[in-house]
């Protein structure tokens, strides 16, 4: 079965999902020669699609490849899906009309002109992401969250490639620390994850409330959780929620961005980022992706965030 979407551009499709191929190959989200493969869920089945795009970045066209088997409620979770992981909602043109007058932002509309935010399409998988990326490099995160997709998530085929269902809450609520060391994680770590797990298991972590709390409620609750801070916290509004007016100061990466773009090239704490970052309004967010992006390009590895 194919879906075809002819969304409201632009959409620069490369740049939107640049994240997934930036730091190594991620068997849960595959993204490999312009397709992007993954594992949705509907009604509790799992729906393996592959993502095309064609068209033009002011007009994009897109192309989901659903199994056949797979056909039965899958077609409205897979669109609903893509619309969130390439952040189709998202006011670009509002974000553009903004930058157009930001003597920081202006020059990072042209090189990134499209770039949408991608945003996590499952909470769960999200926090247990930002676990894993707490304190190191970005290429060792994603080293040892592939082992974690592997060893405890589903397999599928997906387009004639394999590509994986993230663990679900309660697989990861039977693993054992051990199993997880064995991975390359820390015992703390492994011992957050599992314990994430049985939150969301039991019912103390309701992620779906969450969509529906104010973005204070949402940083109480995370960071009610042993070893979810801050820092994931600010992420899980911005890259999950879609929350708008959101900076993640805590974050490394961001300081540095902040650093070369906005401040001469001083690093400055979070408060002065946040305080700087209020200027945007509802389009934080979208301000720290193209900072993050502008950075990379600086530097000579390529755009996306």
């Amino acid at each position: 079965m194919v879906i075809r979407l002819a969304p409201r551009g632009p959409l620069a499709f490369d740049l939107t999902l640049a994240r997934y191929r930036l730091w190594g190959e991620d068997p849960a989200n595959l993204y490999r020669a312009g397709v992007f493969r993954r594992v949705a869920r509907a009604d509790g089945r799992l729906v393996p699609y592959a993502l095309r795009a064609g068209g033009s970045v002011a007009r994009p066209r897109l192309e989901v490849a659903l199994l056949p088997a797979d056909a039965r409620g899958g077609p409205a979770a897979v669109r609903a899906e893509v619309r969130w992981l390439l952040g189709l909602d998202a006011d670009l043109a509002g974000f553009y009309a903004l930058a157009q007058d930001d003597p920081v932002l202006a020059g990072l509309v042209r090189p990134l002109y499209g770039m949408r935010p991608p945003l996590a399409p499952e909470p769960f998988e999200m926090l247990v992401g930002a676990i894993t990326a707490q304190q190191v490099n970005l290429g060792f995160a994603l080293a040892t969250r592939a082992r974690l997709v592997r060893r405890f998530g589903r397999p599928r085929t997906a387009d004639g490639a394999l590509v994986y269902a993230f663990p679900a809450p309660e697989t990861l609520a039977r693993a054992r620390v051990a199993e997880l060391r064995g991975l390359q994680f820390s015992a703390r770590k492994a011992e957050y994850i599992i314990g994430l797990a049985r939150a969301v298991g039991e019912g103390r972590l309701d992620l779906d409330r969450l969509r529906r709390c104010e973005d204070a409620e949402v940083i109480a609750r995370l960071t009610a959780v042993r070893g979810l801070g801050r820092w994931t916290a600010d992420w899980f509004l911005a890259r999950c929620l879609g929350r708008g007016g959101v900076c993640p100061a805590d974050d490394l990466g961001v300081r540095k961005a902040f650093a070369a773009f906005c401040f001469g090239g001083r690093e400055v704490d979070a408060d002065r980022i946040r305080r700087y970052a209020a200027r945007w309004g509802a389009y934080q967010s979208l301000a720290v992706h193209y900072l993050l992006a502008g950075a990379r390009l600086r530097d000579g590895a390529g755009g996306g965030t």
